[in-house]
């Protein structure tokens, strides 16, 4: 498997364990509707939580945020409108973006930015 993707699926459980241990619940990981996907799905007292997580090596190219930009935004605020309608859910939505840098567990910088953006419309 390539690199960039063992990198990616590394920040993801490293995302999913900061948020367990900010007392968040899990209700999936990689959910997927189609060709869309919502890269971890949580509970956060009464908000149902959209986490788009990016990971990188460092930072020297650009801040990992950036790359969630409005195509991605859009196709996260329609993933999350099927996922609502599909299971069912009916709690306010946030959208967060959780930012895993670093090479390994010995050099992991987690940023949790919360409510940060509002998708587009879809």
């Amino acid at each position: 498997m390539a690199e960039h993707n063992d990198r990616g699926r590394w920040g993801e459980q490293k995302a999913a364990e900061y948020l367990e241990r900010s007392g968040y619940r899990i209700l999936w990981r990689d959910w997927r509707c189609g060709h869309r996907d919502i890269d971890i799905v949580a509970v956060d007292a009464d908000h149902l939580v959209i986490v788009e997580v990016k990971t990188r090596h460092n930072n020297d190219y650009m801040e990992p945020e950036q790359a969630v930009d409005a195509r991605k935004r859009r196709s996260l605020g329609i993933a999350a409108a099927q996922l609502a309608a599909t299971c069912g859910m009916d709690m306010p939505l946030r959208f967060d973006i959780i930012t895993v840098t670093g090479t390994g567990d010995d050099d992991c910088r987690i940023n949790h930015i919360e409510d940060a953006f509002t998708p587009m419309q879809y």
